[in-house]
Formats: C-alpha cells, structure tokens, sequence
C-alpha cells in the first residue's frame, strides 16, 4: 500500500473581459499574459512529461470564462497580433541593447521565449488550447475539473437557491460543451463555502470540491485526519482541506519560492522603464504603460538595486525549490502515515496563473516536482482526488464550516466598504429575473422576446462574478470593476423593462448579444425557481 499521496491542483481563471467595440482594450492584456507566460508554459511541461511517458496526475482546474475565452475567435485574433507585437519587439531590444552584451543575451531569451510561443498556439495547437488539455486528459494525466459559470462568490449569491444552481449548473454545462464530459471535481469560486452548497452540488453531478484548512478543522465533527483525508458531506459530496505547508511554501511573499533573490522580477518590465517614444508602439493607444513581458531584473532583495536577471541560476534554483518541496512532503507523509488508517493526501492548490506569469520560473519548477514524485525512491506519489475516492471510498461523515482562502479566511475580501453596495441590486436583478422567467412559464414567447430573456439572464450571470467586488477591495483597476458590474446590471435592467413592456429594440439587442456571447446554449426558463432541472451526469 502507499504511504501517502500528493494532490497538486491549479485553478486557471480570469474574469470574462471582452470588447469587440474598441480595437484594443487594456483588461484583454490579461488573457493575453496569462495565455503566452502561463497556459502555454504550462503545456510545454505537460508535453515534455508526456514525451518522457512520466507518469504523473495533476489537476486543473479551467473556469467557464475562460473556457470561453479561449475558444473566442475575435480574442485568438488578438492574440496573435499580440504575440507578433511582442517578437517586433524583442527583435528590436536585441539591436538596442546591442553593446550590452549580458542585457542582450536577455533579449534573444525573449525572442526565443515569442518565437516558441507563438509556434505552439498557432502550429502545434492551431490556437485552441482546449485541445492541448484535453490531449493530457486522455492520456491520463491530467483531469480537468470546472467552477462557477462566472465565478460567482456563491456564500453572497445563496440568499437565492436559483442563483447558486445556476451558476453551478451552467458552469459545468460550459465545461461539457467545450471539454465533451463532465467533471468529476468543482473549484468553489475562492474556495468559498457555506453549509448546504454540497446539496446543489450533489445535484448536479459533483463528486468533490475545495475548501480552505480551517472549512475542515472547523467542521461540524472533529476531522479525525485533520485535512489529510476528505470529510463525505452526508451526501456523498466529498470536501478536500488545503494542507497549509504545502501551500505556504508556495505563496507565502516572505517565506514562498517565488520571492527567492536569484527569481525574474516581475515588477521590472521595459515597458515602464523604457523611454515611451521608444516602448510607444508596443503599449496601448501609444501612451498607456503595460507589462510586455520583457523584463531584465532579478528579485535581489528588499530595497536593493535590481541585479541582473541570470536565467541559469534560477532554473538551478528552481530545481532545488522543486526537490525541497518534494522532501518536506516525504516528511509530512512519513509522519502522518503512522498514525493514520489510510494512506494521507496533501492537497496543495494554487492560482494557475502564479506560476509564469508572477512567478516566471513556476512551471520548470512544477515540471520538476512532478519529475521527482513519479520516481519510486522519493516515496511520493501524485493523484487526482477523482483517483483518491476510488482507492477509499468510505469517508468520515462531517460538514465543513463556511470559509473561504481569502484574507483572514471568510468573506471580507468580497463584501466590506469598498463594494457592499453592489449586492442589493444583484439580489434585485436576480429576483426580477427569477419572476420575469415564473411568469411566463407557460407562455409561449417569440425568438425575439427569447433572445432578450436570454441575453438578460447572461447580463445577470457577469455582473455575479467574484471579480470585480475583489477588485474594488485590492484597488487595482476599480473604476473598471465598477463600470463592468453597473454596465452588466444596466443592460439587465434595459432588458427587463423592454421585455415587460413588449418593446424590445432589436438592433440594441444585437449589440448586447455580440459583446456579451458568452454562454450560447442558456435557457431563461431556468432561472424560475420552481423549475428543477436534471441531474447533470
């Protein structure tokens, strides 16, 4: 039997930002970054893993916005504009930095870095990155599991039992539309969980789901394996605790990998640093300073001038990141299976985009962790939760506490005084929605009238996302946040008037449905709360 096992899930998701009304938008950079430092990255590793039949399960999860946004062809366009902005530009840093010969060295990286980014989206993949997940899921190393179709905050949803189904329900829809199963496993949008969810879950096909360490040790009965076994909610939903070491060598900014001296510096980018004639061409409309991924600097160290980046040196430091996690794991496994009646699994999650995009040496260290674990002497052995269920199906029956993996462990981070005053009117919009959609029940509407119920539910759904209350709080681009929740809201509240007053502008409509296509298939008559839709399989 096996000592002990290690569950390394990524949860990949970004907010659905889309706007085929500009040429260019500065939030579309998003996707974009995270696209060529993250996702691609992260699919070069799983290739080479597979080249090297290393076997080895990981666990990512793919939000529906992001589903969507991958497959939107107006965004693949984009991207690939971008990526060829960014090869003009590392080919134009190699003849600049011409006489310093280190800092050029840096740029052909980049160059490099492009040229093999934009290789693979384009030749190797045709620009669906889909395709490339779901390859590693049929080979049996990678399960892919989904979230909330907009990444709802549920706990502050739940005053609405239609609310939270439908945000369960049409996310894992979005996940079989687009990956062709279902998933087994469900990413709670910021690991956020109330009492109960597992009920809605349990209805639509779930097997299991995330919570934060203290939602287990703080459950309705003492954890017997602390956060080393999942707890079966009484309904055969399974909750799987986040291991705290695990997760503090990784994220932790004082004592994490990512801050190690000799790592890239992610806040050093020429496109702040260089003259903006120069950087004009490469940033948006010509004078708004963005990241463009060409960055020269190292972490150093506080308050120190910013050394060289050296790429050598924090790969080698990467690989012994990669061996030190691996060891303590070992650690943890051989003091827990001892007192333990079953193998213990460390589950360590993380945001996707941590790693190459923050940190940009987080895949080769993913890479190497995954490498190590697959060899038989280091006692440590990957798998999916989807896998540790079938190994041991009988589970301690207990409910977790309402949590979630934000600052200070609960909800403050989603509603405090920067954005308590959006959820009045989502619960407004979405209790108009749910008695627009009861009272026509059994009517007979027209395409037209049908098109508008739908785009109002979409309009619903985005102004929902956990997003942009988080946003508001951290104060990075809040006046952006602001204007998508009370944007999605107003389109909701134009909708909903013109549909009860029968006076639907069609031309206004199709512009709503070209910049919010998100969710093709959604059917207004769901969200009448006396409609129970089938079990999701």
């Amino acid at each position: 039997m096996e000592k002990g096992f290690l569950s390394l899930v990524l949860h990949a998701h970004l907010p659905y930002v889309r706007h085929p009304e500009h040429d260019s938008f500065f939030e579309e950079n998003w996707l974009f970054e995270a696209i060529t430092e993250c996702y691609l990255p992260l699919i070069g590793v799983l290739d080479r893993l597979h080249e090297d039949k290393v076997d080895y399960r990981l666990t990512l999860s793919l939000s529906p916005p992001l589903i969507t946004m991958l497959r939107d062809e107006l965004l693949k366009t984009r991207y690939l504009k971008h990526l060829h902005r960014l090869v003009e530009l590392a080919e134009k840093e190699i003849f600049r930095t011409r006489k310093l010969p280190e800092y050029q060295k840096l740029a052909r990286l980049y160059r490099r870095f492009f040229l093999n980014a934009l290789d693979t989206y384009q030749n190797q993949y045709h620009c669906d990155l889909l395709s490339a997940f779901k390859k590693h899921h049929s080979a049996g190393n990678l399960e892919l599991i989904t979230s909330a179709a907009t990444h709802g905050f549920l706990p502050l949803l739940s005053v609405s039992e239609t609310a939270v189904r439908n945000q369960i329900n049409i996310g894992i829809e979005t996940f079989k539309s687009n990956l062709g199963y279902a998933p087994s496993g469900f990413w709670l949008p910021e690991c956020a969980y109330y009492p109960g969810l597992e009920t809605a879950l349990g209805k639509a096909g779930i097997k299991y789901f995330f919570v934060d360490t203290h939602g287990i040790m703080n459950a309705s009965e003492s954890p017997r394996h602390g956060v080393y076994a999942p707890l079966d909610c009484g309904n055969g939903v399974a909750a799987f605790g986040r291991d705290p070491h695990s997760s503090k060598q990784v994220w932790s900014s004082q004592e994490g990998y990512p801050g190690d001296f000799d790592y890239r510096e992610y806040y050093s980018d020429i496109g702040f640093d260089l003259d903006l004639e120069y950087i004009a061409p490469y940033i948006l409309d010509s004078k708004t300073r963005i990241n463009t991924g060409i960055k020269y600097h190292r972490v150093t160290g506080a308050d120190l001038p910013k050394e060289l980046y050296q790429p050598k040196k924090a790969l080698a430091k990467a690989k012994q990141h990669g061996q030190d996690f691996i060891n303590k794991r070992q650690q943890q496994i051989d003091g827990l299976s001892a007192s333990m009646d079953r193998p213990p699994i460390i589950v360590a999650p993380y945001d996707a985009e941590l790693f190459g995009h923050w940190w940009f040496e987080g895949p080769y260290w993913l890479e190497q962790v995954l490498r190590l674990a697959s060899e038989d002497s280091n006692g440590v052995q990957t798998i999916s939760c989807s896998d540790y269920l079938n190994l041991h199906s009988s589970q301690q029956l207990a409910t977790p506490s309402a949590s979630t993996w934000g600052d200070q462990g609960y909800s403050s981070y989603w509603i405090n005084e920067e954005n308590d005053w959006i959820y009045p009117f989502l619960h407004k919009a979405e209790q108009d929605m749910e008695k627009l959609a009861s009272d026509l029940q059994r009517l007979v509407v027209n395409p037209l009238q049908q098109r508008a119920l739908n785009q109002a539910a979409r309009s619903i759904l985005l102004a929902q996302a956990s997003d942009w209350p988080f946003i508001m709080k951290s104060g990075t681009t809040s006046e952006y946040a602001r204007k998508r929740i009370t944007d999605h809201l107003a389109r909701f509240n134009y909708l909903h008037e013109s549909i009860r007053k029968n006076s639907i502008n069609e031309r206004y409509l199709l512009a709503l449905e070209t910049m919010d296509n998100i969710f093709p298939d959604i059917n207004f008559r769901d969200f009448n709360p006396s409609v129970k839709p089938a079990t999701t399989s």
